[in-house]
């Protein structure tokens, strides 16, 4: 645990000193641009979190390779690796002017060095069809490279309220973390540990308030650092843990980030890349939260968004709690992945229509505050 304590200490401070430093700085970090149909937020708040990640994860380098040495090899690799990604969406959260094309070939960069300095690359998948392909040469760096970006940029697209993509990840994390523990691998165990530590404490100022945002920096770190360590508990213990476990735990962000690219590109029409505001998270945020009363529009709005993520923390928690229970399983493990895509679908599809079961409907308001008894339509911006 000393792991978990020394990741979580150092993130936490370093939160609090960008935090409190803001108005220095807020000028370089800040997000300011509320225009865009996927912001939420009603202020100027720094977008730099992805610091207070990559601080503590670094600092957990000093007890693991004292506790292992392995694991500090590791996680000394890993945390070079990383250096691309993070760079990259750190750069964009500064100047703006890194593109989302630019910070995925960073992160596959960065996942193909991960790969030759770690072995982090994925051999065997229980995907019919793939696993022929696999005993390609090259193929394995290809694969890996497009599921760690893949993950990143999820990462990157569910992170849209307070709390939502942090806590996600965090689940995936301790998930990882007990199933490394279970087979015996105790250099992974660390690795999720020390990004569990780091991103618990970025969650404290991220949520309910959205005192610091993960920035495109974060979110591509978190992202890199959760397949990564998913991939090597895989690799490293091939019988005890299935290949499709990794997949599993991070099914909610994946199949958001597909069934965006569907919606926008086939059904509507439009580029894959243009942001929209009818992302899952966001027509919760619309149509299930219902406003009540607040002394002003940033406190009706800062409800709202407080109140959002737990609807898809319960979403996510749900895949994350089954692939536990059957960590070898691949067969089990498909109907997971599988099963999930079919919540998924069918909770869009009764938002979308207004057929939302009643108990998803709730008075939004912060924790600690009382309800108010006024009735409001939530009217879609689709």
């Amino acid at each position: 645990m000393a792991i978990l304590a020394c990741a979580f200490i150092t993130a936490l401070l370093i939160t609090l000193l960008i935090v409190v430093s803001a108005p220095l700085h807020n000028r370089l970090s800040g997000d300011s641009d509320r225009s865009q149909p996927q912001k939420f937020h009603t202020r100027t708040v720094p977008r730099i979190g992805g610091v207070a990640l990559f601080g503590g994860v670094t600092a957990a380098c000093g007890p693991s390779d004292l506790l292992n040495s392995q694991a500090g090899q590791l996680m000394a690799g890993l945390l070079g690796a990383s250096c691309v990604a993070f760079g990259a969406g750190l750069l964009e959260d500064i100047t703006k002017r890194v593109t989302p094309k630019q910070r995925l070939l960073a992160t596959v960069v960065a996942a193909a060095l991960a790969g030759w300095w770690c072995d982090a690359l994925i051999l065997r998948s229980d995907i019919p069809g793939l696993d022929t392909l696999l005993l390609v040469a090259g193929v394995p760096m290809a694969v890996t490279a497009f599921a760690v970006a893949g993950v990143a940029h999820a990462t990157n697209l569910i992170d849209g309220f307070n709390g939502l993509a942090s806590l996600c990840m965090a689940m995936v994390l301790g998930a990882i973390a007990y199933v490394a523990y279970e087979a015996g691998d105790l250099a992974v165990a660390h690795l999720a540990l020390a990004g569990l530590g780091a991103v618990l404490a970025f969650f404290i100022f991220n949520y309910p308030r959205g005192l610091l945002f993960l920035g495109d920096g974060g979110a591509y770190f978190l992202g890199f650092w959760v397949a990564e360590t998913g991939i090597l508990l895989a690799v490293r213990n091939p019988q005890e843990v299935s290949p499709l476990f990794p997949l599993a735990l991070v099914i909610y962000p994946v199949f958001e980030t597909v069934f965006t690219m569907y919606r926008r590109r086939v059904v509507q029409g439009k580029p894959m890349g243009l942001p929209d505001a009818a992302h899952l998270h966001s027509l919760v945020y619309r149509r299930l939260m219902r406003p009540g009363k607040a002394r002003s529009d940033q406190q009706l709005k800062l409800r709202r968004n407080a109140m959002t993520a737990p609807h898809l923390w319960a979403l996510n928690a749900l895949p994350v709690l089954l692939a536990i229970v059957c960590f070898e399983d691949s067969t089990l493990l498909s109907l997971v992945i599988v099963g999930f895509a079919v919540v998924y679908l069918t909770i869009y599809r009764s938002i979308v229509r207004f057929r939302t079961p009643r108990v998803m409907v709730r008075q939004s308001r912060l924790p600690g505050e009382s309800v108010f008894d006024e009735q409001v339509t939530v009217r879609s911006s689709l």
